[in-house]
């Protein structure tokens, strides 16, 4: 159905499973330790959940909206907007979207005593706007804001959750010199790896879309330094991001809560991730084509999913902790 193509039905419940994975496998554990559970009830984390889907699908439309020209060039098998779906309809799609998605995420704000929050739902539709309409065109600009968002996915469940928490717990965590730092902590891990990995994948679809982006006079990466040194930029965040996951094996997973090695994260990072990684390097370097870097964008969203199930592996170990 053009339309599910259109809002990118996949990557929206890509979107909703980290955020309800974050908050059953993640938050609801460690809660858990202490005898505390989460204080957004099941019906309100699911606005949240629906206001993020809403705000990013009409962010792709919009993104469409203004691509076409460069999609016929890029990838013209996949164009909607102008072949399937006329630019009248397209719009207007987008405004219904943008407006079910601040409205419902202002409801939350006001439902959690943070009404001066809902600013950051406006903020977030006007910056997916600009970036399709100019921060896409700028040097790194588009890269980042995209990156942002997709961090900021995981992390906006914590926001709401934390101050309710404060609210309930809070004279108990006082009382036992204890804070929620943990959970913040956590979720932040998730969305740094997020941020990371999705910087790498869109200055790799920089590079496989050099051709009609290079045509319409965009300032990407790739056109202004130059495909070689591009691709060094992101071997190097790779590495990085690399070097990230064994420091923090290293430093907070070495040992589970009894003492014991963590002998499941570890298989999980060298075998879901870092080998994943390294072998992203030997791809992008022996890249020649455009279908090979779109094979490296792919494995790159293959290597995020893989990340983001890493919580998974944490409820296991955690709820064989609580048992």
């Amino acid at each position: 159905m053009a339309l599910l193509r259109l809002i990118r039905i996949q990557n929206l419940l890509i979107i909703a499973a980290t955020q309800y994975m974050m908050r059953l496998f993640i938050v609801e554990p460690i809660l858990a330790i202490n005898g505390f559970v989460p204080q957004l009830d099941h019906f309100h984390f699911f606005l949240l959940v629906f206001s993020s889907m809403a705000i990013t699908a009409a962010g792709y439309v919009i993104n469409d909206y203004f691509d076409m020209k460069t999609d016929l060039l890029n990838r013209p098998d996949t164009v909607i907007v102008g072949k399937r779906i006329t630019r009248r309809w397209a719009m207007a799609i987008h405004i219904i979207l943008n407006s079910v998605g601040i409205f419902t995420g202002i409801y939350l704000c006001w439902y959690v005593d943070m009404l001066g929050f809902g600013i950051a739902y406006f903020l977030a539709a006007g910056l997916l706007w600009f970036y399709s309409t100019t921060y896409k065109r700028q040097f790194l600009v588009g890269n980042l804001i995209v990156a942002v968002f997709t961090a900021v996915v995981p992390f906006v469940v914590v926001v709401f959750e934390v101050p309710l928490l404060i609210r309930e717990y809070g004279e108990i965590m006082i009382d036992r010199g204890m804070n929620f730092n943990n959970i913040l902590a956590w979720v932040g891990g998730f969305s740094f790896f997020a941020f990371l990995a999705t910087l790498i994948r869109e200055i790799i679809k920089d590079v496989e879309d050099f051709e009609g982006d290079a045509a319409y006079g965009r300032n990407t990466l790739p056109i202004v330094l130059g495909i070689r040194t591009t691709k060094i930029l992101v071997i190097t965040l790779i590495l990085l991001l690399v070097f990230s996951l064994v420091y923090a094996y290293v430093t907070y997973l070495f040992r589970k809560p009894g003492g014991e090695i963590d002998l499941l994260s570890l298989l999980w990072f060298s075998l879901m991730l870092i080998l994943p990684f390294l072998y992203l390097v030997f791809r992008l370097i022996a890249a020649r084509e455009k279908k090979e870097y779109h094979v490296c964008s792919n494995l790159t969203k293959l290597i995020m999913l893989s990340g983001i199930l890493y919580s998974v592996v944490f409820y296991v170990i955690i709820h064989s902790y609580i048992s």
